[in-house]
């Protein structure tokens, strides 16, 4: 961690991380590419600790999945997983983090546009992992919209409603954004 971090946000980050481990193993496997609510842990990381704290607690927990603790979905880990089909999800949503922290601060705090900007990060996200998916598994993109993308919308919508209108209550309460 980074020394001039206040240790008030250190111990926010530490506990998201905690929180996206708790939370990322809990999946429904509904083919190559599970259900999870990792995106949701992290929409809630960018909006209570802002950018660099998000950053933080998901690299941690990527690290602690990495390392093979069993904190990805499914309860899996390890860098097998990273190299799998959902490794691009699992990257890319160091995108999302930088690109939603980076859009809240140029647009502001008004849920209208905070949802357009978690929809804006969410289609990056799936674009990275739609073409490591492609990649990976030597696929038609229709498939992979098939599998990694269509699906997920309808659960994706509900999980940026909920971070849109729970988040900034979060976050006027505890009041760690830097």
């Amino acid at each position: 961690m980074n020394k001039n971090l206040p240790v008030k946000m250190m111990t926010a980050c530490a506990i998201m991380a905690a929180i996206m481990c708790v939370v990322g193993p809990l999946s429904i496997p509904i083919g190559p590419i599970p259900l999870s609510l990792i995106n949701l842990a992290i929409y809630f990381s960018v909006y209570i600790l802002g950018t660099r704290g998000a950053f933080w607690s998901y690299l941690v927990y990527v690290i602690l999945g990495s390392f093979g603790l069993p904190v990805f979905s499914g309860f899996s880990g390890g860098l097998a997983k990273l190299m799998g089909p959902t490794g691009g999800f699992i990257i890319g949503f160091f995108i999302t983090i930088i690109t939603c922290g980076i859009l809240f601060k140029l647009c502001g705090s008004n849920r209208i546009i905070c949802i357009i900007v978690m929809i804006v990060t969410t289609a990056i996200s799936y674009a990275f992992g739609v073409i490591w998916f492609i990649i990976l598994m030597d696929c038609e993109l229709r498939y992979a919209l098939t599998v990694c993308v269509i699906p997920f919308i309808p659960g994706d919508l509900a999980k940026i409603i909920i971070a849109a209108f729970i988040a900034p209550q979060i976050s006027r309460r505890i009041k760690v954004n830097i």
